[in-house]
């Protein structure tokens, strides 16, 4: 997933993408402690999408507080 594809989203649609993530990221996991996971290089891929999409949620956070804090 792209960065930008993310920031295109809502603060809402992040969250749940990011829960989303979670929970794949758990199911593989679990998939490669039992030896079924055949393409490990998911692992590394997931938890640099979750680190993604944690970046721009606390981005957009911090936009939301300068707003607040310059009115």
């Amino acid at each position: 997933m792209k960065a930008s594809e993310i920031r295109e989203m809502s603060l809402d649609e992040m969250i749940g993408k990011r829960n989303d993530i979670k929970q794949e990221l758990l199911n593989f996991r679990f998939q490669h402690g039992s030896n079924q996971l055949e393409n490990t290089s998911k692992l590394k891929l997931t938890k640099k999408d979750l680190a993604r999409v944690n970046t721009i949620i606390r981005e957009f956070e911090i936009k939301q507080q300068e707003k607040k804090s310059g009115s």
